[in-house]
């Protein structure tokens, strides 16, 4: 008789967590995504939204689709801030709250009367995780995750990056300040205080860059003729041929009779292998990825 085998069960260590956010547009809400999927139960408090859109944040507006992915199982409530209903309704909130999670200005969440002085002495058990764009001073600066990403040295030409890095990046950094936050709380009882700035996140992702790890001159930006971007008979061929066996059986299957570091970081090398990916089908470069062991993936031009 054969035992089944049943996958672990998923980690929940946000089961009984209590997050409440007032974060609009995509870090915070990628983020509270994240955390309920550690179990955190989950409450999205929002501006009413303008006349015939289907929601006040911004991504409701301009992405529909990936608003309603990010809220999927996520209660969202109609909150308006700047009046006294609506703060009553955010107070009654937060008193059954663990967690706040807020992308505003420091000085926008001042004049709301939820700086974190106000919150911690009203409520001290609650922590709060405050996304902003940048650390500190320049928190009230105006910018977005392509400026960030600008300055993090993360464009280097005019095409757009190819996805949000710096607000994809921030949303992963405050979930885990999320579960810094409820472990001090736990262990203390008190709430914390957390900031993450989007430029930081930027600065984080970029530091391959900085180090010169994916500069032209760099191991995996170019210069390693086993790890680059080819182009193929029908179309484009990613190679990833970086380890000293990955890159001998690519130099084999190529015809180079060696394959040490400084064999594959010579124009030569480029050349050989650039001519042989281009003889060869999508279909036939997927073959040899599995007959041969060499971590490729073909694409389409």
């Amino acid at each position: 008789m054969t035992a089944t085998i049943r996958p672990a069960p998923a980690l929940k260590p946000l089961r009984g967590v209590r997050v409440l956010s007032l974060a609009l547009n995509l870090p915070g809400p990628a983020a509270l995504l994240r955390l309920k999927a550690m179990g955190a139960t989950c409450l999205k408090a929002e501006p009413p939204a303008p006349k015939g859109s289907m929601a006040a944040d911004p991504m409701g507006q301009y992405n529909p689709k990936a608003y309603a992915t990010m809220h999927d199982g996520i209660k969202v409530v109609t909150i308006d801030l700047k009046t006294e209903k609506g703060q009553a309704m955010l107070h009654k909130a937060l008193a059954r709250t663990d967690l706040l999670l807020t992308s505003f200005r420091p000085s926008a969440l001042t004049k709301l009367n939820l700086g974190w002085k106000a919150l911690h002495k009203q409520y001290p058990a609650l922590s709060v995780v405050a996304i902003v764009g940048a650390p500190g001073e320049r928190a009230e600066e105006p910018g977005h995750d392509l400026t960030y990403l600008a300055e993090a040295g993360l464009v280097p030409g005019l095409e757009l990056p190819a996805t949000l890095f710096a607000d994809m990046g921030g949303a992963l950094m405050a979930s885990e300040a999320a579960l810094k936050a409820v472990m001090v709380q736990k262990t203390t009882g008190k709430g914390v205080f957390q900031e993450v700035a989007l430029s930081d996140a930027a600065a984080w992702l970029a530091l391959p860059r900085t180090w010169g790890l994916t500069q032209p001159t760099g191991a995996v930006g170019g210069a390693h003729a086993g790890y680059r971007v080819y182009p193929c008979k029908d179309g484009r061929v990613a190679v990833a041929a970086l380890e000293p066996h990955f890159a001998a059986s690519l130099c084999t299957a190529a015809g180079l009779p060696a394959s040490d570091m400084r064999t594959l970081l010579k124009p030569e090398a480029h050349a050989t292998i650039a001519a042989f990916l281009k003889g060869m089908t999508r279909k036939q470069l997927d073959q040899l990825s599995v007959a041969k062991d060499i971590p490729l993936h073909t694409l389409a031009a």
